[in-house]
């Protein structure tokens, strides 16, 4: 692992329609414009949206590429990913959801040891529960985004997943609130929710970021901070977005979450 060259940022969150799938795509755009070879690897096995949002039609997948290593077929890592753009591949979640249980945790440390050899930013998006593949790429990740929103249920979740994370030793994980997500919901203060959470929000993606018209850039497989018009009505959030994913990239491993 010492040897690795790029970053490896897991996404995790404790419930669904947090936001998480938008900000990896999001981070990928940011570090696509800060110019990174990123790839962005879908470990939400069994509903994972990244090659459905980007209109990616993936060939291979990670399955392929965890059955081929297993049975002596392997070639080059390359050939198991699809490219989105310039600067952004993607290696996609199975194509059959039904193959997402023959996956063995592990052979995920191997495919993050070589996504990391060959990218200067890894993006995993995970599924909401700790299944043992998650719990590995949890464990063998430089920085993890936990992304929480102002929901009840969502609070209670991320507090017990703060205490497993204390209770194991995990500091290297960083708290986002997604604001732009569900904007309606606006109970709890920033106050409120770090009493809750007991911890610190590190990042906040502001209510001014929400984008009513997010399906549709879904629909045309658009990453949002790519697009111009986004560009230029979101400018301050955008920025915000690309301080904190500088931020990470230069963020020493011995760094601790406070």
């Amino acid at each position: 692992m010492a040897t690795r060259k790029g970053k490896v940022i897991t996404i995790f969150s404790t419930k669904g329609g947090v936001g998480k799938t938008i900000l990896t795509l999001n981070l990928a755009g940011i570090y696509s414009m800060l110019n990174k070879k990123v790839l962005i690897i879908d470990l939400d096995l069994y509903s994972g949206g990244i090659a459905v949002s980007l209109n990616v039609d993936p060939s291979n997948d990670i399955y392929k590429l965890v059955d081929d290593l297993d049975n002596g077929r392997y070639t080059e890592f390359k050939d198991y990913v699809s490219k989105y753009n310039e600067n952004i591949d993607v290696l996609s979640c199975p194509l059959d959801p039904r193959q997402g249980n023959k996956i063995n945790r592990n052979y995920a440390e191997i495919i993050l040891v070589n996504a990391a050899n060959r990218y200067d930013v890894v993006l995993v998006d995970t599924a909401h529960i700790l299944s043992d593949i998650n719990l590995t790429a949890l464990d063998k990740t430089d920085d993890i985004l936990l992304v929480l929103s102002n929901d009840p249920i969502d609070l209670k979740n991320m507090k017990s997943i703060i205490a497993i994370f204390k209770d194991s030793e995990i500091d290297n994980y960083r708290i986002v609130l997604n604001e732009a997500i569900n904007t309606d919901k606006d109970f709890f203060t920033t106050f409120d929710i770090k009493n809750i959470i007991r911890a610190n929000i590190d990042y906040t993606i502001s209510k001014q970021f929400h984008m009513h018209d997010i399906d549709r850039y879904i629909a045309n497989g658009k990453i949002p901070v790519l697009d111009k018009k986004i560009q230029a009505r979101k400018k301050r959030d955008i920025e915000k977005l690309k301080k904190m994913a500088t931020r990470l990239l230069v963020r020493k491993d011995g760094d601790k979450h406070e």
